[in-house]
């Protein structure tokens, strides 16, 4: 067996980041030739070619449990087969685990800590589970409040996202379980995520995006998923200058890369420039790898090489020798205690008018939207959990107020079509087809007064047996080809018994309409219902809804706003008509506290006519106890944002400039450079609805005394805090730093440069120390493609969040 990659000509060896970073035309195999162990090289001795070829992509599994991806083993050698499980929030199968509060709620804890017992959870659950490796966690950066999976990321913040992604590695792969950061590199987007050429220059990628992917690999991370978009031209997984010249022989990373779902496009500049797994099939590590190989176009020491990776992981993991640790059996108690832990702890308290919160037990309480009855657990896509429970808020509500009503206030699901609209008369309950019939109506459908309608078809088969409706001849819910059929979860895809929805908005004219529908009962029979959802009904429910806000002493209002991958939002707006019923209810009943079920940031024109805004995302299936033990004042709301919230869709980083987001003609960039997240918001003077590190608590603390000492290790900021409230509570400090004179470079207003989570009681001071790494007070020198220290007097400041700054000290960096 050869250790030499020969060299040979393609394309993706051209290609370079920013235009700057170098790299060799054949990769490097000194990491290769250090790592794998002497079992790893006499496995990869013996296997054929059609055997190692067998171990780098995806394939059906014969026993499957519901996981995203297989990878077949080699039996007469002892070689494990491995099965993949999304788990950004917890282990997606198809039985039942622990639905943990969404990533971005964990964030908000700022607790490395935690989040490193959120990972052992998962890790745990993941072998319980009959799993070997975790598609988690994700580590992009939130960059627009639009992407559709913001839920599933840390932050926009490249410090803390480093922080905590390298804290959940460590947790999920101490339980044995090998953790794959994803997606590498870019995947800011849903808009377009397998097309966009993302453009970017060297120094913003290194401090920005990268950092993360740094960190989770320092922390040993066994697997790295390449992302769909292209990075400077080249899809990222054929991006030899990433999987390489970066993840490799920068990094040194020593694990295997597979590709995202469908993401590779070239057997050949793949293989070569450093994916080492195609998922989930073969369509271009199968026949088409074999026949590169034996026809010279791909050296088979390219396939060795992946193959060593693949192997030397499972090696690392004791998955080839046998002495992995059994699997443990599921600790659903143990599971849950940590989910209602973290929502808790990451609740954050954006507004606190008046007193408002903590409610008081014994009181009248409105309850009102469909979240406060049925609990939004989790975003929809690869996030989605089948959870162990999940209890409804309004449930945990009544349990401690002395009267609770409950209104709907917004219909997400729709009411039954009016009698007398339908002719001939269609029973306004589900239909049901039995299996290998099928049911036809051919009717009309009379609309009083034009005005919007939004038609909801509920139905129990599966998406290609979904119910045909045709509207005037115009099929309403039509099949959409992609992984958007198959993305399910959060609250709009499922009604209350589980019927699949969808959903279609139109305004059809006043008269009579032809209507007709097909439904197969298939193999195992279908249900289906059609519903609406109109001006007139939603009146009704705000209507209902004011009514229990008048009668009430508080009201909870429960707001959602339902991500699912595949699909970016379009707007900061709350969806539907939750604006206008937030609106009428503060009317009523000033004492409303808006509970938000959102994925990300949310504008907020109502704000200031309320009397209190809890931030609980993508709870888990604890965030009903959650919720309401922050609302009756039996946890802190300990929560910070991780990302800013801007005031409107006009005022954001990427707001108002087409090449910064969606894109144009097929190619985004990052023109905002190094002024990601909070930075820009201070670079432009732009002020913010909420700020990135906001939150509020029950009770107040006092900073005092700061002081800095450079060290070997950085900087040492200490300060006294104080809890000068009458309650017990949490404060998270946060330390930001200036920009170094002696660094002949654009610089950020200030970084977040360290943070601390601390409860004090009530009246309690306690003297704390915050550690600012070099990293976080170096910059990317692209003229030396290194980082770079910021010496001399920076200025800090420590402070409630990137805005709430109470105090300032100079302090010398370096010697």
């Amino acid at each position: 067996m050869t250790d030499t990659v020969p060299r040979i000509p393609r394309r993706s060896a051209l290609r370079l980041i920013g235009g700057a970073i170098t790299v060799a035309a054949v990769p490097s195999l000194a990491h290769a030739r250090s790592g794998p162990a002497p079992r790893v090289e006499a496995l990869l001795a013996r296997l054929t070619l059609d055997e190692k070829i067998s171990l780098l992509h995806g394939a059906t599994d014969p026993r499957p449990l519901g996981q995203a991806g297989y990878v077949p083993g080699v039996e007469r050698l002892g070689i494990p087969p491995l099965r993949l499980a999304d788990g950004p929030a917890g282990v997606r199968v198809t039985r039942h685990a622990t639905a943990l509060p969404a990533p971005v709620l964990l964030a908000s804890t700022f607790d490395p800590g935690l989040a490193r017992r959120y990972g052992r959870v998962i890790g745990r659950e993941g072998r319980a589970l009959g799993q070997d490796v975790l598609l988690s966690p994700m580590v992009n950066l939130i960059r627009t409040p639009y992407a559709g999976r913001n839920f599933e990321t840390f932050s926009e913040d490249p410090l803390l996202s480093a922080h905590l992604v390298a804290a959940e590695t460590e947790g999920i792969q101490s339980e044995g379980l090998i953790a794959t950061v994803k997606h590498f590199a870019l995947n800011n987007q849903e808009r377009d995520r397998t097309s966009i050429d993302v453009r970017v220059d060297e120094r913003t990628l290194h401090e920005t995006e990268l950092r993360g992917f740094e960190a989770a690999v320092a922390a040993g991370t066994g697997a790295v998923m390449g992302a769909y978009n292209k990075v400077n031209g080249t899809f990222a997984c054929e991006n030899e200058a990433l999987l390489t010249g970066v993840l490799r022989e920068r990094w040194g990373f020593t694990g295997f890369v597979m590709s995202d779902w469908s993401a590779v496009h070239s057997t050949r500049e793949a293989l070569p420039a450093g994916l080492d797994m195609e998922m989930p099939d073969g369509t271009h590590y199968g026949t088409a790898l074999r026949t590169a190989v034996r026809d010279g176009g791909v050296p088979e020491a390219y396939v060795d090489r992946a193959v060593r990776r693949v192997l030397a992981v499972m090696d690392r993991f004791g998955l080839l020798d046998g002495t992995a640790p059994h699997r443990p059996e599921p600790d659903a108690a143990a599971g849950a205690a940590v989910a209602r832990e973290v929502a808790e702890a990451g609740a954050t308290l954006l507004r606190n008018a008046h007193g408002t919160l903590p409610l008081t037990d014994g009181g009248s309480v409105a309850v009102i939207g469909p979240t406060g009855a049925r609990p939004l657990v989790s975003g929809g896509g690869s996030a989605h959990v089948v959870p162990e429970h999940a209890d409804s808020p309004l449930d945990t509500i009544r349990s401690r107020a002395a009267r609770v009503t409950y209104a709907l206030g917004e219909d997400a699901f729709g009411k039954p079509l009016p009698a007398g609209a339908l002719a001939p008369a269609l029973d306004s309950e589900a239909h049901h087809v039995e299996a290998g019939r099928t049911w036809t109506y051919d009717g009309t459908l009379t609309v009083t007064e034009a005005e919007e309608w939004t038609l909801v078809l509920h139905y129990s088969g599966p998406h290609p047996l979904r119910p045909k409706v045709l509207l005037d001849g115009e099929e309403l819910f039509p099949l959409v080809p992609g992984w958007s059929e198959y993305f399910t979860g959060g609250l709009l895809t499922h009604a209350a018994d589980g019927l699949s929805v969808r959903r279609r908005t139109m305004k059809p004219a006043s008269g009579t309409h032809r209507l007709s529908i097909t439904a197969q009962g298939g193999e195992a029979g279908q249900l289906f219902r059609l519903r609406r959802i109109t001006a007139a009904t939603r009146a009704e429910d705000v209507t209902e809804a004011v009514r229990a806000a008048r009668a009430a002493r508080d009201v909870v209002l429960f707001a959602y706003e339902d991500a699912i991958e595949g699909q970016d939002r379009t707007t900061l707006a709350l969806p539907g008509n939750q604006e206008r019923l937030i609106d009428a209810v503060t009317a009523a009943n000033p004492r409303t506290t808006v509970v938000l079920n959102t994925s990300s940031a949310t504008s907020m024109p109502w704000l200031e006519r309320t009397g209190a805004v809890l931030q609980m995302y993508y709870p888990g299936q604890e965030g009903a106890a959650a919720t309401a033990a922050v609302l009756f004042g039996d946890r802190d709301p300990g929560g910070r944002l991780t990302q800013s919230f801007p005031a409107g869709d006009d005022r954001h980083p990427v707001a108002g400039d087409p090449r910064r987001y969606p894109g144009v003609d097929g190619t985004q960039e990052y023109t905002e450079g190094i002024h990601v997240g909070h930075r820009w918001y201070d670079a432009e003077q732009v002020r913010p609805l909420f700020p990135f590190g906001h939150g509020l608590s029950y009770t107040s603390f006092a900073y005092e005394d700061p002081e800095a000492l450079w060290t070997a290790d950085g900087l040492d900021v200490a300060f006294t805090l104080r809890n000068t409230g009458g309650r017990d509570g949490v404060d998270v400090p946060q330390v930001y730093a200036g920009p170094s004179p002696d660094v002949p470079l654009d610089q950020p207003v200030r970084v977040l440069a360290g943070y601390r989570r601390l409860t004090l009681r009530t009246g309690e001071e306690r003297r704390v120390t915050v550690r600012v790494e070099p990293r976080t007070l170096s910059s990317w020198d692209p003229d030396v493609h290194d980082w770079v220290l910021g010496t001399g007097t920076r200025t800090l400041w420590i402070g409630a969040s990137s805005r709430d700054l109470r105090l300032r000290l100079d302090a010398r960096v370096g010697g």
